[in-house]
C-alpha cells in the first residue's frame, strides 16, 4: 500500500510541477469556465434578477465543460517521445498511475471549482457561500465520480486522432447521473428554506456513484491500457 501511493504521489507531483511551470491547463479551463458564467450572466438575468434556480444548472455545466477540456489534454503531454508507453512499462502497478492521474485532474478542477462559484455568487447574487460546506462535499464527491470516469476514458483514447471528439461521447453518457445529482442537490440548497434532507439525499446518492465509478475504473484501466 505503501507503494501504491508513493506511485500515485509521482505521477500527481509530476503533472503539477509541469503545470506549474507552463499554466496551460490551469489557464485554460479556468478562462473556458469564466466565459461560459459571463455569457450566462447576460441571458439568466433579468431586470437585474436571475431566474429561479438557474445558479445551480450554471455552476455545473461551466465545470462540465471545463473538466473535459482538461481531461483531453491530461494524458497529451506523454504522447511526445511515446512517455505515455514508457509510463506504462514501469514496473509498478498501473492503479497507481491511473490514481496519480486522477488526483491531479481533481485537484485542477478544484482550482476552477472556487473561481466558478465566486463569479456565479458575485454576477447573480447567489445565496451558494452561505451553503458552502454542502456545496463543497457536493462538488467534491461529484468530481471525484467525474474524474474517475474522465480519466479512464482520456487515458483509453490518448494514442487516437479522434480523441477530441470521441471524449465527450463517451464521457457525458456515463456520467449525466452525477451531474444531475449535482443539480438537483444544489437546488435543493438555493431554496428559499434550503432543504438539507434533500441535498444529502443527493450527495449520498453522487457517493454511491463514486463507488461505483473507482471500483469499474481501477479494475478496468489495466487490461484496457494493456490492449
Amino acid at each position: 500500500m505503501g507503494e501504491f501511493c508513493r506511485i500515485a504521489w509521482l505521477v500527481m507531483r509530476k503533472d503539477l510541477r509541469v503545470e506549474v511551470r507552463s499554466r496551460e491547463l490551469v489557464y485554460t479551463t479556468v478562462f473556458f469556465a469564466t466565459s461560459c458564467v459571463l455569457v450566462f450572466s447576460f441571458a439568466f438575468v433579468r431586470e437585474g434578477r436571475p431566474l429561479a434556480g438557474v445558479e445551480a444548472g450554471i455552476v455545473w455545466v461551466a465545470l462540465a465543460y471545463a473538466g473535459q477540456l482538461a481531461l483531453g489534454r491530461a494524458f497529451e503531454r506523454e504522447l511526445g517521445q511515446d512517455a505515455l508507453r514508457a509510463l506504462l512499462l514501469a514496473p509498478v502497478e498501473r492503479s497507481a498511475i491511473f490514481v496519480g492521474k486522477l488526483l491531479g485532474i481533481v485537484l485542477l478542477m478544484a482550482i476552477v471549482e472556487v473561481v466558478v462559484v465566486f463569479l456565479v455568487t458575485l454576477f447573480f447574487s447567489s445565496a451558494l457561500i452561505e451553503q458552502a460546506f454542502w456545496l463543497a462535499a457536493l462538488l467534491a464527491a461529484a468530481t471525484v465520480g467525474f474524474a474517475a470516469v474522465g480519466t479512464l476514458f482520456a487515458a483509453m483514447l490518448a494514442r487516437s486522432q479522434s480523441r477530441a471528439v470521441l471524449l465527450p461521447v463517451l464521457l457525458y453518457p456515463v456520467t449525466i447521473p452525477v451531474l444531475v445529482a449535482g443539480v438537483s442537490g444544489t437546488i435543493a440548497l438555493l431554496a428559499a428554506e434550503p432543504n438539507l434532507d434533500q441535498a444529502r439525499f443527493w450527495l449520498a446518492l453522487i457517493a454511491f456513484f463514486d463507488v461505483v465509478f473507482l471500483t469499474l475504473t481501477l479494475w478496468t484501466f489495466e487490461p484496457l491500457m494493456a490492449e
